[in-house]
Formats: C-alpha cells, sequence, structure tokens
C-alpha cells in the first residue's frame, strides 16, 4: 500500500518490565468525577458522567529518572493541572458491564489532563466546543504503564501532584465519583472500547495555573511518579 506522504509513527507508551510497548489509539477524559473538584469547577452531587476526547499526538512521555519537557501553549494566560489515573485497555468491547470491566483493563498509569483554562471558559459560555481547551498538542502527558498484575489496589491509592515541591492537588481514588469499572461501563454505552485505548479518569480538587519554569512532580500510589517542567 502507498500513500501521498509517509504516515506518522505509532503513538506508544513504554510497559513497566516489558520490551513491548502500548500502542495508544485513542483518549478519552472524565470530567468533574471527583466531589471536590466539581465543587471547585461550579458543580455538585453525583450527575452522570460525562467524556471529552484527545488525539493520540497530545502524548507526551515522562519517563522514570528523566524531567520531560512541557511546551507552554500558544493562546493562553491560564496554564492549569490536572493529575489523573490512567486506565489502559488491553481488550475490546461495547456495553461492558461494571462487573465485568477488568477484563478489559491492560494496566494502569500517572498522567496529566493539561488544560488552557481560559478558553476552555471562554467556550463554555458561548456553548461551543471546548476542544480548544484539552485537546492542544502536548496536553496529555503520561507516565509508563504498569500492567493490572503489577499495579496493587487502584481503587484506594493515594493521587498527588506538587509544583516546585508544594502540594497543589492531594487525595485518594476512593473518592472518585464514578470508578474505574463504572466508568467503563458508561464509556463503552457510548464508543466500542479498542485495545489501545486510554482513560483519563478525572482530578481531585486544587487545580491552579502553572507558568514556564515550574516543575511539576505527579505520582500514583503503586504507578510510580513523573516529573516534568513548564518550558
Amino acid at each position: 500500500m502507498s500513500f501521498v506522504f509517509n504516515p506518522p509513527e505509532t503513538v506508544s507508551v513504554p510497559v513497566v518490565g516489558r520490551a513491548e510497548r502500548f500502542p495508544v489509539q485513542r483518549i478519552y477524559c472524565v470530567g468533574r468525577n471527583y466531589v471536590e473538584h466539581a465543587k471547585e469547577m461550579g458543580f455538585t452531587g453525583r450527575e452522570p458522567p460525562f467524556f471529552f476526547i484527545k488525539p493520540a499526538n497530545t502524548v507526551v512521555l515522562a519517563l522514570p529518572g528523566e524531567t520531560a519537557q512541557l511546551p507552554y501553549p500558544t493562546l493562553t494566560q491560564d496554564y492549569q493541572h490536572e493529575i489523573e489515573m490512567v486506565v489502559a485497555i488491553g481488550k475490546g468491547g461495547k456495553n461492558i458491564k461494571a462487573a465485568d470491566a477488568h477484563k478489559h483493563i491492560f494496566g494502569y498509569a500517572v498522567g496529566l489532563d493539561m488544560t488552557r483554562r481560559d478558553l476552555q471558559g471562554d467556550m463554555k459560555k458561548q456553548g461551543r466546543p471546548w476542544c480548544i481547551g484539552k485537546a492542544f498538542d502536548h496536553s496529555s502527558p503520561i507516565g509508563p504503564i504498569t500492567p493490572v498484575e503489577q499495579a496493587g489496589d487502584v481503587n484506594h491509592a493515594e493521587i498527588w501532584l506538587q509544583v516546585n515541591g508544594q502540594d497543589r492537588q492531594r487525595s485518594d481514588l476512593s473518592k472518585l465519583i464514578w470508578n474505574v469499572a463504572e466508568t467503563i461501563e458508561h464509556l463503552s454505552t457510548a464508543w466500542e472500547l479498542q485495545p489501545g485505548d486510554l482513560i483519563y479518569s478525572g482530578t481531585p480538587e486544587g487545580v491552579k495555573a502553572v507558568v514556564k519554569g515550574n516543575v511539576l512532580v505527579g505520582c500514583v500510589a503503586g504507578l510510580g511518579e513523573i516529573r516534568l517542567q513548564v518550558v
């Protein structure tokens, strides 16, 4: 088969303890999935989950022992961090029941859903799609994927983010409004999940802006840390 230009390389993420890499298909993100974060965004209660999508090529790899470079994006004056646990889908499916969701998970990783909050807010006010606030270049940092059998109890793991050594976000995955299994159930009713899909599961409270020079360190207990500098 020939193409009019050379297709881009497949976006992939390293896997802990393996030579093989995880090829990324799509990136789904869950909005407002912690109660306290929902409150700081102006909402309350356990509303039905909602999702938005990012292109696979927004991935920025944050490898162990390294400080990844995170370019400050254009058009924004309010570039915010959102620390999240990422679910890596290894087996596809549609209308997956929560009780069966574990059969579809390959592993987990630490990720950041970076956000141009001012652009997102402007689009919301106008009733327009806010892809410009979420799905921009370099907006999906992620660390290596830890296979399920090595990840421990992620449903009760601590999650935190520090900026320049100071706490910004600190919570526990037990505080997710919709847990991982429930999220997969809801998501798979709207899309047929595919191997290689990533699900960014939502962020706790404490989201704030970062500027050039800031160093971000994020962690989910059992999944290691990621370290990035805004440049």
